[in-house]
């Protein structure tokens, strides 16, 4: 696995690992921990050493599974995780970026990866109640105190991230963007380039929906995301299958997965720009990190570009609640 630079110096694996769905929002979780402990060393040994987490993710287990996993290989990984959300017994409540609960947030990080330092530090959503300038502000105080190293954002919009970058530098800014979200291109990646800022892609693979293996018609369990996205109702399934068609078609052709076209795609976007699919299996893994060597042509990279323009998408990628947090 090759690697690539975020912003300010961050080395990274071309291609990370989202965490998330190691412990939510994808269904069950995995009932052997020590398997899915497994599984994130072996990203590590496949080369895939850029690792997301955050603190609600859970809240608070997936740091710690993503701690117990990673601390024997620390030297050898970099680390992501978010702040942002307040909590009472247990559970998210609404968001908060108030200075006080970022530290509380930081020190409760650490304690539960086991490390010293948190890499990459991003607010998980903008609070429109505190000002970004204090946000930034902040975190540039936790990298002073040595227990961070870099800033992120997520789901910023264009003048949030210059007004923080203002501040401190802004080393990587993740947001949802795949073949088929497309909401970064307008105005997003421009400030990312002009500034010289890492750009991180959750999601990329639309949630499974561009592997191929969400059929239309699919239906989804308890705890699954995907049964409040409306872009997974079954008619939206329906509609967005004709680009899922190209994506199989240009697969084939270049004896590859239709997940390694969709990833392939995001890499030929920009030098910059580092995709963290989530999975709970290693040979998706070993599938996704695959994809940093397959090779598109520029025509190839145009004709989905032109395809996805064509097509377009039918649904919102958030439910209405989850709309209003991004972007801001």
């Amino acid at each position: 696995m090759h690697t690539r630079r975020l912003g300010q110096g961050l080395e990274v694996s071309a291609i990370g690992l989202g965490a998330m769905g190691m412990s939510q929002s994808y269904g069950p979780n995995p009932g052997d921990r020590d398997a899915t402990i497994g599984v994130l060393r072996g990203a590590v040994e496949r080369g895939v050493t850029f690792i997301d987490t955050a603190e609600v993710y859970g809240p608070y287990v997936n740091e710690q599974l993503v701690g117990d996993a990673l601390r024997p290989l620390r030297d050898q990984v970099v680390i992501a995780t978010k702040f942002g959300f307040r909590f009472e017994a247990g559970k998210s409540v609404g968001l908060s970026s108030r200075p006080d609960d970022i530290v509380r947030a930081v020190d409760g990080s650490l304690r539960r990866l086991g490390v010293d330092y948190v890499d990459l530090l991003y607010q998980h959503r903008v609070d429109p109640n505190v000002p970004i300038e204090d946000v930034a502000g902040t975190v540039k105080g936790l990298i002073e105190a040595g227990k961070v190293r870099h800033l992120g954002l997520s789901e910023a919009s264009a003048s949030t991230i210059r007004r923080a970058h203002a501040v401190h530098p802004v080393t990587a800014v993740q947001s949802e963007y795949s073949l088929w979200t497309r909401d970064p291109e307008p105005e997003v990646l421009p400030t990312c380039a002009e500034l010289g800022i890492g750009f991180v892609p959750f999601s990329p693979l639309g949630k499974g929906f561009l592997t191929g293996t969400v059929q239309a018609g699919s239906e989804f369990g308890e705890g699954d995301i995907r049964r409040s996205i409306p872009r997974f109702s079954a008619q939206n399934q329906t509609a967005n299958a004709a680009l899922l068609d190209r994506v199989r078609a240009l697969a084939e052709a270049r004896g590859a997965t239709p997940g390694q076209i969709a990833l392939a795609w995001l890499l030929a976007q920009q030098a910059w720009i580092v995709p963290i699919p989530g999975t709970r299996r290693i040979e998706r893994i070993e599938e996704n990190a695959g994809a940093a060597r397959v090779a598109l042509s520029a025509d190839d990279v145009a004709g989905l570009d032109a395809l996805a323009g064509a097509v377009g998408v039918h649904g919102n990628r958030y439910d209405d609640a989850g709309m209003t947090m991004v972007n801001r």
